[in-house]
């Protein structure tokens, strides 16, 4: 009976790295050779060139690097039919291939047919669409090959099948958000019904700046059941093996099936695994943070060291006159038990100098939000001399609610190079640290317990000046992620002056965000690539 053996690999290839990325796949191939008996091996979408390579792609020289980089491999790859995405240019431009070797040559070449361009794809700066389907016999099967939103489409399928394809080798550069492996699944399951053909969908995996990338690879059989999958956030080598059954239909064999992770679990990974590719693909020692006794700072402290393990990481407590007693503590028993390097370093000497210089300019002016801010930036200031002093990058602790409404400080807390919860909505934020204590207890209990405060203030509450967090993520989600109107939400039962006012406090604050470091998106539209609005405006986001 005839059997192949095709082999899904889950790489995290590096953007820009086109001779690493060669050395990959060249090794890869060879262990799933070695480990599988691979007849066919699978790489993802641009995998020799990393996705996205943005401007990348409009140096004159990626081309010939990338040319140099499919020489050599045509002439190392074990001979076994491989198939690896790269960009190439054709007659009519650039476009984003599907290649397929066997033998040191080059058999088939397929040019992706939809390009992406609506939230963090903007491909048709880049490339000219494909205009054909590929179908290429191995081994008895008839594999057409797709790439990444191909499969988002019915047209491309459809062509693919009218050209005889019995199976689609779809490969991606997929990124994560929340609840992207189900709508994923629900899409691959849909076209195998449809086209009657069994499809291997191929993810990358690893952090790209703020993208990151979560595998799940997985092979869905003619009926639409589920043959394969293979782990979120993981790299590895997951065969898939093909046969017919008695009518001579393709018949996928049942294999690994990872266990589905819960929606919390995986937005945890996907945090930790952009903060420890972001730092190391960078080159950064280590991380330094703020860590206040407050739930963000606590959370970004635990996913720091889940990422890059204690050793890595150092905390830093900067306390004030209006630093409550039981944030010292809990930020010292937190720093302890994980394991880190804490020390504090008191603000008072260096808010007083400021003041003090100031003086004359601030005579016969009110204590107002100002002298907060500078408490803000005097933090701001130690972090970023430790950062310069030891090579380590400052991680920032704001999260995705108070970037919205602009509750944070340019040049103060605002400062740093990567911010891990930009993403996260408050009361996710609450629930991850529930999360990572269901596991073991790195978060002090009162730490989640007790209401947030920036502590800038005497008895100062997040409350005092934003809508309770439950309320305000709410509205956010709908103005931001949805593009509602103020109008839309109030008839969705939310009091009116509360809703303009949080509107108008996210149109406001563009110019911070425009400042912002970048962070980890995890969902379906994050400040920054997904959502670009102008700073001078005269909108008025009513209707």
């Amino acid at each position: 009976m005839t059997q192949i053996t095709v082999v899904m690999a889950q790489i995290n290839p590096l953007v820009g790295d086109i001779e690493g990325n060669a050395r990959l796949i060249l090794a890869q191939s060879r262990r799933a050779v070695e480990l599988h008996r691979a007849d066919v091996v699978v790489f993802p979408e641009l995998a020799l060139t990393g996705y996205p390579p943005e401007d990348l792609l409009l140096r004159a020289s990626i081309g010939l690097r990338v040319e140099r980089a499919l020489e050599g491999l045509r002439r190392e790859l074990p001979d076994v039919w491989v198939l690896l995405g790269y960009p190439s240019r054709g007659a009519g431009g650039l476009e984003n291939v599907a290649g397929l070797f066997k033998g040191g040559k080059l058999v088939a070449a397929y040019g992706k047919m939809e390009l992406p361009n609506y939230e963090v794809f903007d491909e048709k700066r880049y490339f000219v669409a494909g205009v054909q389907p590929r179908v290429v016999e191995i081994g008895g099967f008839r594999f057409a090959l797709s790439v990444c939103e191909d499969i988002w489409h019915e047209r491309p399928t459809a062509m693919a099948v009218e050209a005889g394809a019995e199976i689609l080798l779809n490969i991606n550069a997929s990124p994560y958000h929340l609840g992207k492996h189900r709508e994923r699944l629900r899409i691959v399951e849909r076209r195998a019904l449809a086209g009657d053909v069994a499809i291997l969908y191929v993810n990358q995996v690893g952090g790209q700046d703020e993208l990151v990338f979560d595998g799940g690879s997985m092979a869905i059989g003619r009926d639409g059941g589920l043959a394969v999958l293979a782990p979120h956030f993981a790299e590895g080598l997951f065969p898939v093996r093909i046969g017919r059954d008695a009518a001579g239909r393709v018949l996928l064999e049942q294999g690994l099936q990872e266990p589905e992770p819960g929606d919390r679990a995986l937005v945890y990974q996907a945090l930790v695994t952009g903060v420890r590719d972001y730092v190391n693909k960078n080159r950064f020692k280590g991380v330094v943070l703020g860590l206040s006794g407050g739930i963000d700072s606590a959370l970004t402290l635990a996913l720091a060291v889940d990422a890059l393990g204690a050793e890595r990481v150092e905390a830093v407590m900067m306390p004030f006159r209006y630093t409550a007693g039981m944030s010292i503590e809990d930020a010292a028993a937190q720093a302890a038990g994980l394991g880190v390097r804490y020390r504090s370093i008191s603000i008072e000497p260096m808010y007083e100098a400021f003041v003090s210089a100031l003086s004359e300019e601030f005579a016969g002016c009110a204590v107002d939000v100002t002298e907060q801010n500078i408490q803000a930036r005097c933090r701001g200031v130690l972090l970023m001399a430790i950062s310069n002093k030891k090579g380590c990058l400052v991680l920032t602790t704001g999260n995705k609610s108070e970037m919205a409404v602009g509750y944070s400080t340019l040049y103060g807390d605002m400062a740093g190079g990567f911010d891990v919860l930009k993403d996260v909505p408050k009361t996710l934020v609450f629930a991850l640290a529930r999360y990572r204590n269901s596991i073991t207890a790195v978060i002090p209990q009162r730490v989640i317990d007790r209401p947030p405060s920036a502590e800038l203030a005497p008895d100062q509450k997040d409350e005092d000046s934003l809508p309770p967090y439950d309320i305000l993520d709410q509205i956010l989600e709908r103005y931001v992620e949805r593009d509602f109107s103020a109008n839309a939400i109030i008839a969705d039962g939310f009091d009116a002056d509360t809703v303009r006012r949080v509107v108008r406090l996210v149109d406001l604050n563009e110019y911070k965000r425009r400042q912002a470091p970048i962070g980890v998106r995890v969902t379906r539209k994050a400040f920054g690539r997904d959502r670009r609005y102008p700073v001078t405006s005269g909108w008025e986001a009513g209707d």
